[in-house]
């Protein structure tokens, strides 16, 4: 790590979306889940957020989960994400292979210790890097990691649950990472604010988006199931959740249409209700055009 690049997460541009909430890049709702997505927030754009998602209505001190989709280690100078990031890799995806959640802590409280040394060695000033290459020089007022930053936060919504799930962006997120997060959902509620972050608020963070909102799916479909045991003569169609309809005039591939795909329909029971369900899913992701509030297609 002693040798990793310091570049600032934020860059000129990096705002994609029309309503910006500052400090916060790309943050917004998926339609109809209390699910949101962001950019790596700056110290003050944490605080933002929380009070976003929680609006007026949602206590404080309730329950919230906040997923961090990323592999590269995170600190705060003076209130602004930097990451670390190998030489070769300033401007461009940080593919870094199989990175575990301990392996990022640990990074992270040494790429800490490498930065105050840069600044001790410069009279209190760091270079860092920007994504176009370019050389930056700050007076460095304050340095901390961003496992700090969330034991601050914790302060005024205590039961603030922050879980790191590195994840590459080439490729889908391992099992192990499904099951992170389906264990760091159990037990909160469908009303309980998600908030998933990537760099920017584009692929990474998309993906967990994705995932939270189906467990959020299975947890409907629970209640439903309960609600049908226990009140006499509901009718079961009415609350059925794969009901969605594809727009077939969409190429084959933005339908999801891989020959992989195909052979999974033919070999799961309901497989073609669970693809209408993702596809929902996977719309409201998306941007306005499936009926999502998001900025990338996942499907291309």
């Amino acid at each position: 790590i002693w040798k990793a690049a310091a570049m600032a997460d934020h860059f000129d541009k990096i705002q994609k979306l029309p309503e910006k909430i500052e400090g916060v890049p790309n943050f917004r709702r998926v339609p109809g889940y209390k699910v949101y997505c962001c950019g790596q927030p700056t110290i003050a754009g944490f605080e933002n957020a929380l009070d976003k998602a929680c609006g007026t209505i949602y206590p404080k001190d309730g329950k919230i989960i906040w997923l961090n989709m990323r592999q590269e280690p995170v600190v705060y100078v003076n209130g602004n994400p930097i990451c670390a990031r190998p030489p070769n890799k300033i401007g461009e995806y940080a593919e870094l292979g199989d990175v575990t959640r301990d392996q990022v802590k640990a990074d992270e409280e040494e790429f800490l210790r490498v930065i105050e040394g840069r600044v001790k060695n410069a009279d209190g000033k760091l270079k860092y890097l920007d994504v176009n290459k370019k050389e930056h020089e700050v007076e460095v007022k304050e340095v901390t990691t961003l496992s700090l930053v969330i034991e601050g936060l914790k302060a005024k919504f205590p039961n603030l649950v922050h879980m790191r799930i590195p994840i590459c962006n080439s490729a889908a997120p391992l099992e192990k990472d499904f099951d992170t997060i389906c264990s760091t959902l159990q037990g909160s509620g469908v009303n309980s604010p998600v908030i998933v972050n990537c760099q920017v608020g584009l692929s990474r963070s998309t993906t967990g988006c994705i995932a939270a909102c189906l467990f959020r799916e299975f947890q409907l479909a629970a209640s439903y199931e309960g609600l049908i045991e226990t009140v006499p003569g509901v009718d079961l169609g009415l609350l059925k959740m794969d009901r969605y309809k594809m727009d077939m005039s969409k190429d084959p591939l933005f339908r999801g249409e891989f020959e992989v795909i195909k052979e999974l329909l033919v070999e799961l029971p309901d497989g073609e209700a669970a693809k209408r369900e993702c596809d929902k899913v996977i719309d409201k992701n998306g941007p306005a055009k499936t009926g999502g509030s998001g900025i990338k297609q996942t499907r291309e």
